[in-house]
């Protein structure tokens, strides 16, 4: 079982950066596939972005590719999301979450462990 905290969460301005990061508890940690999902008001929670075990690979949804960066340290339990370039549109709940899978994968039933999320949000 693994634990998950973020932080990081805040407001910033169109155009600008933020980096949220996810602590795990846990010596397993580098067992997980870790991802990040948002969720905006009113709307289903999404994928963002995941990473293999070790961290040689990663997976984007189309629309952050090329603005958001993610990555993990292993040695420290963390896995970080850089969001570059942020657009009004960013704007949600951010959560991360431990897949114990193979697969590299969207789909938030693969991902058994979740965070409480933290608040990111873009003004135009």
């Amino acid at each position: 079982q693994v634990q998950l905290v973020e932080s990081g969460g805040g407001l910033v301005q169109a155009g600008g950066s933020l980096r949220v990061s996810c602590a795990a508890s846990g010596r397993t940690f580098s067992s997980y596939i870790m991802g990040w999902f948002r969720q905006a008001p009113g709307k289903e929670r999404e994928f963002v972005a995941a990473i293999s075990r070790s961290g040689s690979r990663t997976y984007y949804r189309d629309s952050v590719k090329g603005r958001f960066t993610i990555s993990r340290d292993n040695a420290k339990n963390t896995v970080d999301l850089q969001m570059n370039s942020l657009k009004p549109e960013d704007t949600a709940v951010y959560y991360c979450a431990a897949n114990p899978n193979f697969i590299l994968t969207s789909s938030r039933n693969s991902y058994d462990y979740w965070g409480q999320g933290t608040q990111v949000t873009v003004s135009s």
